[in-house]
């Protein structure tokens, strides 16, 4: 008997200490369950009912239906920036990528000062985003910017890549391809993980380094290269800040570089049709979601895992 009341009061006990734990945890996660509610949930529904009305911000919601998703379809200024946005997206995040997994396999040789230059290579994905770093590629691609004083040298007499329709877009994606540090930190760490005895195994099979690459790198590090995917491409469709700067807010020459975020910003801070911003946003967020849903269901196809 006594060794039974003396589990009850250690069960108790426990009890009472479990108790004790649960209350210190909802302590410490209140201010995030809280950011959560107030900054990203309540915002969210708020934006979705949002998305059913008339609102101008001066005067009451007006429920519309699904008047604004209709709308979109006649609006041809969105259905463009939506064909700038995915031009954007599918060009530059596989060179963006490419460039990034080229530079990390260099880095990967073990060249002297590699911290400098992983640094060096990193920053421009610290700062691309930056208004700053817009601004400064606005000056290299203007008129008047380096990249024209250096044709002149030459004796070409360069376009104003910024201003002429046909090459705008192509400044903000080389400025997208430019910020490769991320993704490239991130394939440096994969590659470390990759054994060596597999390459030192194929070279005695007589494989070549095109082949190692192919056969070794590439199925080892195609998990890093899907992570990086996702990343790239959710980041991609958020893009905003390159466009607005290069294109002075206005979408460029002939919306050359009216992204879709740009144009979500036009409606809702610069006409204050909020209803209509409100859903585009979660169109946007339908087509990052779609994108996302199809690399994972492509992934296993081409995505390897040692299990």
């Amino acid at each position: 008997m006594s060794d039974v009341s003396g589990l009850g009061k250690l069960k108790g006990r426990g009890s009472k200490t479990d108790r004790s734990d649960t209350k210190a945890a909802l302590i410490f996660l209140a201010p995030w369950l809280l950011g959560l509610v107030a900054i990203t949930l309540g915002p969210m529904l708020i934006s979705l009912f949002l998305s059913f009305t008339d609102y101008n911000l001066l005067q009451a919601p007006k429920f519309i239906g699904f008047d604004n998703f209709i709308r979109m379809f006649q609006d041809t200024r969105l259905l463009n920036s939506l064909r700038v946005t995915f031009s954007y997206v599918l060009v530059g995040v596989p060179l963006q990528l490419a460039l990034a997994l080229l530079v990390a396999m260099v880095l990967d040789r073990g060249i002297r000062g590699l911290p400098f230059y992983r640094s060096v290579f990193y920053l421009p994905s610290l700062l691309g985003g930056s208004v700053a770093v817009a601004i400064l590629w606005k000056q290299i691609f203007g008129t008047a910017g380096l990249v024209n004083q250096f044709l002149s040298l030459l004796g070409i007499q360069g376009p104003g890549w910024i201003s002429d329709p046909n090459t705008a877009l192509s400044t903000i994606i080389l400025l997208h391809i430019w910020t490769f540090g991320s993704p490239m930190i991130i394939f440096l760490a994969g590659l470390r993980q990759i054994p060596t005895m597999y390459y030192e195994a194929a070279q005695v099979d007589g494989a070549g380094k095109l082949t190692q690459f192919f056969r070794i790198t590439l199925p080892l590090l195609s998990p890093i290269i899907f992570f990086n995917l996702v990343l790239q491409i959710v980041g991609g469709f958020q893009s905003f800040t390159q466009a607005f700067i290069v294109s002075g807010g206005n979408g460029g020459p002939s919306d050359s570089t009216m992204f879709f975020t740009l144009y979500l910003y036009q409606k809702g801070f610069g006409q204050f049709d909020m209803g209509y911003a409100s859903a585009m946003a979660w169109v946007l967020l339908l087509i990052i979601g779609a994108f996302t849903a199809i690399n994972f269901y492509a992934a296993k196809f081409w995505v390897f895992y040692d299990d």
